[in-house]
């Protein structure tokens, strides 16, 4: 997307200093705030990314990403940390993030899931699909289920129109992967795969006791029941 503004939250100065030299070299507008303080008055100007540190003077990042995803459902969020366990990365995507970034990195692989994220904003033809109560209208990239509209995040979006769009069909783990992090080895894990699977069964499925569109395959993946 370009010229798209991206908003970075980190404490560091000197981070910040070199992920917006590098950005704007990349024909990015970039807003800055060393607290969180700062970047909720930065947030005001809507921007169409977020860089979050998780660890800021001021607040939890996977708190504060929990915020930003209530209020700005669609927003991407990159979280930008030092925090490299597993169980950190899930707690990351849990609290609504799309991507996670482990400290130290390189300012181009930032980069490049940034364009990643956004590429994924960009308009598809339009078209839309209907199974059961279930609607997806690509362009808009919203879903209604039985005529309400549901909120999902990007990722979670992503993830539905693959399924929905291959549906009757198994949908491997490493597929779905590869679709939502690209080559990013690092969610590698199948328990991010699952989390998703989760929220997205939460927004989309009645309070049955067994799934009523996402199934699960053991050892495979997952089917969008036709």
């Amino acid at each position: 997307m370009k010229n798209a503004h991206i908003l970075l939250v980190d404490d560091d100065a000197d981070i910040l200093k070199v992920l917006k030299a590098n950005l704007e070299l990349h024909s990015f507008t970039v807003l800055t705030a060393e607290t969180w303080e700062g970047g909720q008055k930065q947030l005001q100007i809507s921007p169409d990314l977020v860089v979050l540190d998780a660890m800021l003077p001021d607040g939890d990042g996977f708190t504060i990403c929990r915020q930003i995803r209530e209020q700005h459902p669609s927003l991407p969020i990159i979280m930008l940390t030092a925090r490299d366990k597993i169980s950190d990365k899930v707690i990351g995507l849990e609290s609504g993030a799309d991507d996670y970034i482990v400290k130290p990195f390189e300012t181009l692989e930032l980069i490049a899931r940034i364009k990643v994220c956004l590429r994924r904003l960009q308009p598809t033809p339009a078209q839309s699909v209907h199974v059961g109560d279930i609607a997806v209208d690509f362009e808009r990239r919203q879903v209604l289920v039985k005529d309400k509209g549901v909120v999902v995040t990007s990722k979670e979006f992503d993830l539905l129109s693959l399924l929905i769009m291959r549906r009757g069909k198994v949908v491997s783990r490493d597929e779905i992967r590869k679709h939502l992090w690209k080559e990013s080895d690092i969610y590698s894990w199948s328990r991010v795969i699952d989390v998703h699977i989760q929220h997205l069964r939460q927004k989309i499925e009645s309070e049955s006791s067994s799934p009523e569109y996402i199934l699960t395959v053991p050892g495979v993946g997952y089917r969008f029941r036709d």
